[in-house]
């Protein structure tokens, strides 16, 4: 479980501080890997739920929404573009947002919990500062993509899962958040 989670916490800020819009879908693929394998993990036994659960990951998180956002980017033309502006002021702020997360996260849980809570925590951070930083329309749709998986890494923390129909909401509005988003980034490029 510590691995998926460092590795979801690496495909979260990696491409907050280097990447580029055009690897934004491969970051995307990253956390959806790590989100399942973490989900698959944590709850042990693998039972429908488990199975459904890591099916909308790796359909929706790990292979719709990437081609969606790739799609989008290639067609403005904005594949090299920064994710966040490359100066050294908004590297300290994500910086400070990382460690303020993981403080957040510590004090009260346990180790793994507290790891769960940090990485979810970081992820909101630097996701909103990429939100404040980035005025592109494909960097705010990722920058939301990336806080739906904090939310559905979020789920994990929970003893138990939630119910399924719950966990089909989120993955409904993991869908017309990709959807919506890439329509109208689509019909703002097209004007």
């Amino acid at each position: 479980m510590t691995v998926a989670l460092v590795a979801f916490l690496a495909a979260a800020v990696i491409p907050i501080f280097f990447g580029k819009l055009g690897s934004a879908p491969w970051w995307l693929v990253l956390q959806a890997a790590a989100l399942g394998a973490a989900g698959f993990v944590h709850h042990g036994e693998a039972g429908p739920h488990e199975w459904a659960a890591l099916a909308e990951v790796l359909l929706l998180r790990a292979f719709v929404a990437p081609r969606w956002l790739k799609q989008v980017v290639v067609r403005r033309a904005e594949t090299q573009r920064d994710l966040m502006p490359s100066n050294l002021f908004a590297w300290a702020i994500a910086i400070a947002l990382i460690v303020l997360a993981f403080e957040f996260g510590a004090p009260p849980l346990g180790e793994h919990e507290a790891l769960t809570l940090g990485t979810v925590a970081a992820t909101v951070a630097v996701a909103l500062l990429l939100l404040a930083a980035n005025d592109a329309p494909p960097a705010q749709l990722v920058a939301v993509l990336f806080m739906e998986n904090a939310i559905a890494l979020f789920e994990l923390l929970m003893p138990a899962p939630w119910p399924l129909p719950v966990h089909l909401a989120l993955s409904a509005v993991f869908v017309g958040t990709v959807g919506v988003g890439s329509r109208l980034i689509e019909a703002e490029g097209s004007r």
